[in-house]
Parts: structure tokens; sequence; C-alpha cells
């Protein structure tokens, strides 16, 4: 036990005030004020619950590592958790928070469409939420507004990653595709995109389909994909819904090339190393390999038991930003957290080879993102280490902004 709390304790100091932000110490020492109080909306029941779950224990982790350190520019954070269940709940709970509560700020979600709800609570407010989950392109375009920032990848950044793999693999030009899509706004959104990058690098749709979000029985679709007979069946499913999947294809004994233009780490540890294939975007996972990435692994797993799922991670690392935010700020209020997150100083060690930073004209935070791919069954090492991970997407060589061109969504106008 005393060796697990010292190494957690040298986490803290080292990891998540220098490793995980870069957080200067002289931020916090400032003279302790009221606590900060932040909210925290995520699902954590239906089809998107899987992800609330690690989105929660990925925000907690996040506010005890803050207030070890001093707290948000001195101040302690007081963290008020609600489970947004769907887009009227999560509206309805982000103004009770706002009213009775008075939290500072929100934090979180999953889901595109309570994103919307939620961003135009705050927005009302003047306070600054942060997405952590949510990918429609349309948040950062057409349905942008001032106060909302996004900690996770939109979904045409997802598309251009995946689609260039599935370019090197000679899978794109003159190929069949079956598209599976989640009957949602995440869904629509990232469908619009996966076929404006193949209409624009000739691949052709064979069929797709919409499926609704509480759908558990895909045989149905199974028998349409084998009668079409395409070259890759592409997935643009949510949560539960690519478990299921995943574990009914194998049952078909379908084999045409899988992936997809979204992915959490969490559907490949349900569906188990016997059914998870492809190759998949991801915008972090517990494999990269760097100090602050592994500190963090460590950290988690000595609190949970298991690693953390990328869900996790985008919460943890909104509520360092907030924190670091609030300290250089010297202001929890909308606009002065908007102005700093807006400003050239403002970059953020995201446990990546590159720093990221918020994108002055939609707020997306931009940054390198994973390519993950199935490992043979027999070669999984254990219930999480099923996967490899490639090297940070662009490469080195290439502006970070290369993968968030050519978006849908519509334009931004703050």
């Amino acid at each position: 036990m005393k060796t697990t709390m010292t190494n957690r304790r040298g986490f803290l100091r080292a990891g998540a005030a220098g490793l995980a932000l870069g957080v200067a110490a002289p931020a916090y020492l400032r003279a302790q004020g009221a606590p900060l109080k932040i909210g925290h909306l995520t699902p954590t029941t239906g089809f998107l619950g899987p992800l609330g779950e690690y989105a929660q224990m990925g925000i907690k982790l996040a506010v005890d590592h803050i207030n070890a350190n001093g707290g948000a520019g001195g101040r302690q954070v007081e963290l008020i958790m609600e489970d947004s269940v769907n887009p009227q709940t999560a509206s309805t709970k982000a103004e009770r928070m706002f009213e009775r509560d008075q939290v500072d700020m929100i934090i979180g979600e999953i889901s595109s469409a309570s994103c919307l709800t939620i961003s135009q609570v705050a927005a009302r407010y003047g306070k600054v939420f942060v997405n952590t989950g949510g990918n429609s392109d349309s948040l950062r375009g057409q349905d942008c507004n001032r106060y909302m920032f996004h900690v996770e990848t939109q979904n045409s950044m997802y598309v251009n990653a995946e689609g260039q793999y599935f370019k090197t693999q000679d899978m794109v030009e003159g190929k069949n595709w079956y598209m599976m899509t989640a009957d949602y706004a995440f869904g629509h959104d990232l469908l619009a995109a996966a076929k404006a990058f193949l209409d624009t690098n000739g691949g052709q749709i064979a069929g797709e389909d919409l499926v609704p979000t509480d759908a558990t029985d895909f045989s149905s679709y199974m028998l349409k994909i084998r009668q079409a007979q395409p070259d890759v069946v592409a997935l643009n499913l949510a949560g539960t819904q690519i478990t299921n999947f995943f574990k009914q294809y194998g049952e078909f004994g379908l084999d045409f090339t899988l992936g997809g233009f979204g992915f959490d780490t969490v559907s490949a540890w349900a569906a188990g190393a016997q059914n998870f294939r492809g190759t998949w975007p991801n915008v972090w996972n517990h494999l990269v390999q760097n100090d602050a990435s592994q500190a963090f692994v460590q950290a988690f797993t000595e609190a949970y038991g298991k690693p953390p799922e990328n869900q996790a991670w985008g919460d943890y690392n909104a509520g360092l930003i907030m924190a670091r935010a609030v300290a250089e700020a010297g202001d929890a209020g909308g606009d002065a957290l908007v102005d700093y997150l807006e400003s050239e100083e403002a970059q953020f060690d995201l446990m990546k080879n590159r720093k990221g930073y918020f994108r002055a004209s939609d707020h997306q935070l931009i940054q390198e993102i994973y390519a993950i791919t199935a490992l043979p069954a027999d070669e999984a090492q254990n219930e999480y280490d099923i996967f490899t991970t490639s090297e940070p997407l662009p490469g080195s060589d290439e502006p970070l902004e290369t993968l968030a061109q050519s978006v849908t969504g519509g334009t931004c106008s703050l």
C-alpha cells in the first residue's frame, strides 16, 4: 500500500501538474478563493452508458489531481455530476446546474444532440461548456457558439485519418462500401463526412442502413451485407451498437474488410479479442508511449483497477485544461475563459508528441490522433491489450491541421 501511495503522490506532483499539462506551480499558489464549481453531464445509462462511466472516472481523477496540486488558481474544485440521459434532460439539468448549483462551467457529454442543447443553455448564461465526447461537425460549424469548446475530435478529422489508412490499403478508389449508421445526430453527421470522402476519392456505396440507437439484433443487416458483397463494411455506429455488431458479425461468419470512422476502445474491450477486428481511428489509447500518457495510465489503473478508455482521457484532460485556464485567466467567468482559450499562449500537453490548441475559428482542439488495429485473438496479451496503436497522425512532418480540413457541417460564426 505504501508503494502505491508513493507512486500516486509522485504522479500528482509530476504528472498532473507537470507532465499532463505543464501547469506552472505559481499559477496554483495564489490566495485561496471560493471553490470552483464544475458541473459534469454525461449519459451513464442507455447505449452510451459504458462510455459515460469512463467519463465520470476521468473527471473525478482530474479533480483529485487538481485539488492535490493546490486547486485551480488557488481554488479547490467542487464537482457536481449528473446523468444527462437525452438532449431534453441534458438541457434541463444544465439549466439547473447554472441556476441552483451555481456552477462556473460544464464539462462532458457524448451525444452530439445533447451537446447542442447544453451549449445553448451555457451560451444564455455566458458560461463555458467543454464538449468531451460529441463528434458532430455541425457543432463546430453551423451550430457553434462562443462559449462551446471541443476536446473531442470532430467527425471529419476521424474520417480523414481512417480514409488515409484505407487509401494506403487500396480500398477506396473503385471499391464498394456498405455503410451502417447510427440514426441520430452523430451518425448522420459522420455519414455525410464519410460520403464526402468517398466522393472525393472515387469510392462507391454498395448499400447503407440507418440503425436505431436501441438496436441489439443485427441479423437482418448481416443478411443484406452478405447479399451486397462489399469490399468494405464501414460502421458509423456508437456505444453498445458497435459491440453488438462485432459479436454478430463473427457469428454470421462474415469476413469483408471491416472499419469505421469513429471509435471508442470500450467497444473493442466489450466485444473481446475473439470478435474485435479491423482498423479504427482513435483520439487516444492506453498504449500511447510517452511519459505523461503512461503516468496517467498508471494513476487511473491504481484508482479504478483497469486502464483508462479514450473517453476517460477526454474528460480528464478537459478538467486539467480548464483548471489551467482559470489559473491563467484569473477568473472563471465565461468571457475571460474564452479569451484565454482562444489566445496563442493557450497550448496544452495532451499526453501526445505535440501540444494541442483550440482553433479560434471554431474552438476545435487541434491535436494528433491515432489508428488502432485489432490483433489476432491468439496474440492478445490480456482483455485490454487486444490491438496495436499507430504512430501519431498526422505525421511529424505535417501540420496538425492536416486532418482538420475538408470538413462538413456548415460554417461557424462565433
